[in-house]
Formats: structure tokens, C-alpha cells, sequence
């Protein structure tokens, strides 16, 4: 048995319960960190993702099955009535006996359709301007070609509009673009004049654009949400403002207010503000202000489950039940049962006084953000159409990401803010039952090229 000195043994048992201390502390930020918590579904970076088996799933259980519900509708694919082509399969003979059957009246017996997608192969139109002698006075008089033919030889508006199709709406990068251009449409085609067509669109779209701005100022409802991209290399920002019928969205280089105060000075005075607790979206001005309920849970479940929290969980459940209210209240036309509304609101007020002195910090600024934003919390009982969550800004905002997934970064603040032009008039077509590539074809067609 190997003996060691006395002073030696303290320190390393002192040195022992420090490590220990640190490593506890580590594994519950670890915790922190990782239940319900990674970078695909918030704010955490990539570098803080410690695993991906402990994802939390804030779904509840409906106690349905998986797959298609009774009463859902469908979708078959249905024949045509009228076919472009229809080719008969008709007997010549008697398979038994080999009689002619060429002259005898046929029947049809089975009818099949197939969809198949002709050969694609471009136009080139050629204009060409006259000139003529009047017999009377000897004057030359001349034809004079469409304002929009600038060059020799050009691409049509149909052409800008699939580039944008593609390029914004379907998030296709600059060469595959082009070598669909080449080999599908037999057009060449180089990755600067897409760039031209999309800064030409995105120029047709802009007052869409502007109207969209307008009309989302004056909503009643109105959610907003940000998110970061590479721009040139730099750290960049896209903001959205969106509700059920517009999505506006904004590239810009600063992340606060000022990008918020830049579009909408005057805020929201009209509309109930849906958003998360970032600190320049609750400065906004607005009639009325609702934090996003998803994510107060999100935060709620990952104290419940790193630091056995029991009044996370009380104020989880108050929230969860709320959410359950709020769909009741719209099963039944909305007929505002105000007593249960205070009742929801009196057991908030009853959580938010508890002594967090001795609590975590993290629960503990979670609590401070709850009382100062409390006015915040239940907005979405008292108003018919708004909602709990701000999951529709965070559909607006990951065309974003997908984008930025695909193509790695924008190579230029124009090109981020082409993207948000188009994409808003995109979203806002989609929103409004449109039709995406026939909303672009008018588009095009507005102005000019």
C-alpha cells in the first residue's frame, strides 16, 4: 500500500472537490444547453450542440394516428376529359381464327392517359422595322420596334421569370440555373445575366413591395422575426413582419432596432405585435404586445428537466392550459368567458411573485423577463385572431435559412436584398391563394424590360 504525505492528501482532496464542483456545474449547463436546445431550432450555434438524441418535442399527444385523418381530402391524380392526343389500339384479325376485322365497327373497351412533358426548346423571335417612300410627298416613314428591345439580340421577360422562379423561389444557386437553362431549355445563358434578370425583377417588384410594407402596418395582427446570415462574409440579418395574408421581409446589416425603426418609424400603433422576447422587438410601438408562448415553453421544459424546476413546471402547465382555453374559445365563436380569462391571469400573477432569490440565474432572469413583459403574456385570450405562438414568422424566416443552406452565404448586401424583395411578394402571392409563377409573369410584364 502506497503511503503519501498528509499535506499532499489535502490538497489533492481539495483539488478533488473543486473538479467536481466544475464538473457539476458543467453538466448543467451542458443541460441547459442541449434539452430542447440546439441550432436548428434556436437561437444556440452550432458549436453548442452537444448531441442530437435529447431533442424535446413540445408537441402534445393528440392520441390520433399517423397519416391522413378522417375527413381529410385527398389528392388523386385525375384524367383529362379533353387529351392533347389520344392513339387507338384496334384488332386486325381474329386472334382465334385470323378473320380481317379491319372493316367491322370497333368499341373501346379500356381507356389509359399518361402525363408526359414535351421537348422544350426556346423561341427566338425575330422584330424587324420597315421603312417606306410615300408615293405622295416622297417622305421616308419608319416602323419603329418595341421600347424594351435594347440589343441585338436579348432574353425575354419569360426568361427573367423563371430565373427568378428558381433562383428565389425554389432556392436554386446561380450555375445550376444555368445548366438547366443549357440543357433542359437549350438556351445559354451566363451566371451574370441571371444576376441582371434578378436585379431587373427585383426592380419591377418593388412597388408590390412598397404596398406590402403599407398594408402590413395597418393589420391587427402582425408578427416579427429575425435571423442571422452571412452577407459577403460579413454577419447579417434578415427581419420579418408577416401575418395570414403578407409577409414583408428586410436584409440588413444590423440586427436592433434601428433596422425596425428604419421601415416602421412610427411602429405598429394599429396591431397586436407577436413576437419573441428580443429586446428592440418589444421596443416597438404597438397597440398591444404578445410573447410567443412556444418559446416560454421551450425554456420552461429545459429548467423542468436540467435543474428539476417544480415551478417551471406549475407555470408550464398554466400555459399549456391556456392554449387549451384559447382553442375552446374559438370552437365557440369566441364568446369571451372573461372570468376564466382572469382566473388564468390571477395564477400568473401568483407565480410571478415567488422569491427566486435562491434560484438559478438562468430561471431567475427567465422570471425578471416574465414580470416586466407580464401585460404580454395572455394578449392572445383576449383577442380572437391572434395567436399563442410566433410560428408563422418562423415559417417566413426559414425560406431564409434554406436559401443560405443551399447557396452558403450572399455574395453582396444587393443580392440579400433582392432575395427579401422577392421572396416577400413570393409569400405574400402564396398567402393570398395566387398562383407563384403566373404573380412573377405579371410582374414582368407590368414594366417594360
Amino acid at each position: 500500500m502506497i503511503s503519501i504525505p498528509l499535506s499532499e492528501y489535502n490538497e489533492l482532496k481539495t483539488l478533488i472537490a473543486e473538479l467536481s464542483e466544475k464538473i457539476k456545474k458543467l453538466e448543467e449547463k451542458n443541460s441547459l444547453q442541449r434539452n430542447g436546445k440546439d441550432s436548428n431550432k434556436s437561437s444556440t450555434p452550432p458549436s453548442q450542440d452537444i448531441g442530437r438524441s435529447n431533442k424535446k418535442n413540445l408537441r402534445f399527444k393528440s392520441g390520433l394516428k399517423s397519416g391522413g385523418q378522417l375527413g381529410h381530402e385527398g389528392f388523386t391524380l385525375k384524367m383529362k376529359e379533353d387529351p392533347d392526343e389520344i392513339i387507338e389500339y384496334k384488332p386486325d384479325f381474329c386472334c382465334s381464327c385470323g378473320a380481317d376485322l379491319q372493316q367491322v365497327e370497333s368499341q373501346v373497351n379500356e381507356n389509359k392517359q399518361e402525363v408526359i412533358i414535351p421537348s422544350i426548346r426556346a423561341r427566338y423571335i425575330e422584330h424587324r422595322s420597315h421603312t417606306k417612300i410615300c408615293p405622295c410627298c416622297n417622305n421616308t416613314c419608319k416602323g419603329y420596334l418595341p421600347d424594351h428591345l435594347k440589343a441585338p439580340i436579348q432574353y425575354g421577360s419569360s426568361v427573367s421569370t423563371v430565373v427568378s422562379y428558381l433562383s428565389v423561389y425554389q432556392y436554386m444557386p446561380y450555375h445550376r440555373i444555368s445548366l438547366m437553362f443549357n440543357d433542359i431549355f437549350g438556351i445559354p445563358i451566363s451566371e451574370g445575366s441571371i444576376d441582371n434578370m434578378l436585379e431587373s425583377s427585383m426592380q419591377k417588384a418593388l412597388p408590390a413591395y412598397c404596398v406590402i410594407q403599407q398594408k402590413i402596418q395597418q393589420c391587427e395582427v402582425v408578427g416579427s422575426d429575425e435571423t442571422g446570415c452571412h452577407i459577403n462574409g460579413k454577419k447579417g440579418w434578415f427581419h420579418t413582419w408577416q401575418n395570414t395574408l403578407f409577409t414583408f421581409i428586410v436584409a440588413s446589416l444590423n440586427r436592433g432596432y434601428q433596422t425596425i425603426e428604419t421601415y416602421f418609424p412610427n411602429g405598429f400603433p394599429q396591431s397586436v405585435y407577436v413576437s419573441d422576447c428580443w429586446a428592440a422587438q418589444l421596443k416597438t410601438n404597438a397597440l398591444h404586445h404578445q410573447l410567443c408562448i412556444v418559446h416560454l415553453l421551450r425554456d420552461l421544459s429545459n429548467f423542468e428537466d436540467a435543474l428539476s424546476c417544480t415551478w417551471s413546471k406549475e407555470m408550464k402547465l398554466l400555459f399549456q392550459q391556456a392554449i387549451e382555453l384559447k382553442h375552446k374559445l374559438i370552437e365557440s365563436d369566441y364568446n369571451q368567458p372573461h372570468q376564466m380569462i382572469m382566473q388564468f391571469e390571477d395564477k400568473l400573477e401568483s407565480l410571478l411573485n415567488v422569491d427566486y432569490t435562491n434560484k438559478h440565474p438562468k430561471v431567475k432572469a427567465f422570471i425578471k423577463r416574465l414580470i416586466k413583459n407580464k401585460n404580454s403574456i395572455f394578449t392572445f385570450l383576449h383577442f380572437h385572431n391572434v395567436p399563442a405562438d410566433n410560428n408563422g414568422s418562423e415559417r417566413a424566416i426559414r425560406n431564409v435559412k434554406v436559401k443560405t443552406k443551399v447557396s452558403g452565404q450572399f455574395r453582396a448586401e444587393r443580392g440579400a436584398k433582392r432575395f427579401a424583395v422577392l421572396r416577400s411578394v413570393i409569400d405574400t402571392s402564396i398567402k393570398n391563394s395566387q398562383n407563384v409563377f403566373q404573380a412573377l409573369t405579371a410582374l414582368e410584364n407590368l414594366v417594360p424590360s
